[in-house]
């Protein structure tokens, strides 16, 4: 039978169940995890109640075996592993675990098996010692619990960004509700109002600035010489850095190439730049940057918002 303390609470629909029995029914890839009764119950003797005379107790692979009872499967394969019930706190992270391992527990789900940890090892402290973090760190991961049970909903669904709900929980109970709703409001109103779209002037800027920086790009630093004739032997060589064809103390002769001056073309490019909508500005960097730069983009940003989380926690 299932343990009580497994924080996960969407096991998926009837049809969702049904059909993953299905194919356990073919083929079961993973075992589910259990523990004897007498281990379960050496841990939690006041649990004797609601293990009732089950000779087994899951650790972990609950759906599994709800999935099972929806295609009457007679059996599931399980591993029994007394040592995952050593202690209170190798049980519950043993649940944990696998769930987060598998991406299967939502962020409610999260906060909430980290509670339960809490409730059941002694305090916060003691779960913080458990995983070799402080007492903060364990703070952290429940705060999304002081939200109300309707929000909570909203996360678990994935409507509510878990990034939107530091704002949030700060705010009396009574409160968060109406401003989340009115944050999505003007979020919606934003979105509905149609783009500006570019008048022919400025494409026509867009399109000189892009045309004269094309013309940059392949400008030499060859003289322009009389037949038969070469570049002066003391001038600087073609690849100098910060080279140009202007030489210091003179003003460019008719012969000669200068760069072309700065448009105002460019700046209309940069104002365009989409900052406010992930969506437009990932399309934009796809059509703008190579793949090798996208990846190096990326990883800069798994940094920076891992330092951001990293800094959040040990506020």
């Amino acid at each position: 039978m299932p343990t009580r303390f497994n924080p996960r609470r969407n096991f998926g629909s009837e049809e969702d169940l049904h059909e993953f029995g299905l194919r356990l029914k073919a083929k079961q890839l993973q075992p589910a995890v259990a523990v004897t009764r007498e281990a379960y119950l050496k841990l939690w003797p006041g649990e004797a109640e609601a293990v009732g005379d089950a000779a087994y107790v899951i650790a972990n692979g609950e759906r599994r075996y709800r999935a099972s009872l929806a295609t009457d499967l007679p059996a599931i394969e399980v591993i029994v592993d007394d040592e995952v019930a050593r202690s209170r706190g190798d049980f519950l992270n043993a649940i944990l675990s696998e769930n987060n391992d598998r991406e299967d527990l939502d962020p409610i789900e999260r906060a909430l098996g980290i509670q339960t940890m809490v409730d059941e090892l002694g305090g916060k402290t003691k779960v913080a010692e458990y995983y070799g973090k402080s007492a903060g760190w364990v703070t952290q991961q429940m705060y999304l619990l002081d939200l109300t049970p309707e929000l909570q909903e909203l996360v678990s669904s994935g409507e509510l960004p878990v990034r939107e709900t530091r704002a949030l929980v700060k705010l009396p109970a009574h409160e968060q509700l109406a401003a989340w709703e009115a944050r999505s409001a003007k979020r919606d109103e934003k979105k509905a109002q149609p783009r500006p779209r570019r008048g022919k002037r400025e494409k026509e800027d867009t399109s000189t600035a892009g045309g004269e920086a094309r013309e940059a790009k392949s400008f030499t630093a060859v003289k322009g010489e009389p037949d038969g004739g070469r570049p002066d032997d003391d001038g600087p060589a073609a690849g100098s850095v910060g080279f140009t064809a202007v030489k210091p103390g003179r003003a460019p002769q008719d012969s000669e190439v200068a760069l072309p001056d700065q448009r105002p073309g460019t700046a209309k490019i940069r104002d365009e730049v989409p900052w406010d909508e992930p969506g437009a500005l990932c399309d934009l960097l796809v059509r703008r940057m190579t793949r090798s730069n996208r990846v190096a983009l990326t990883k800069l940003l798994i940094n920076a918002n891992t330092a951001e989380t990293e800094a959040g926690e040990a506020e």
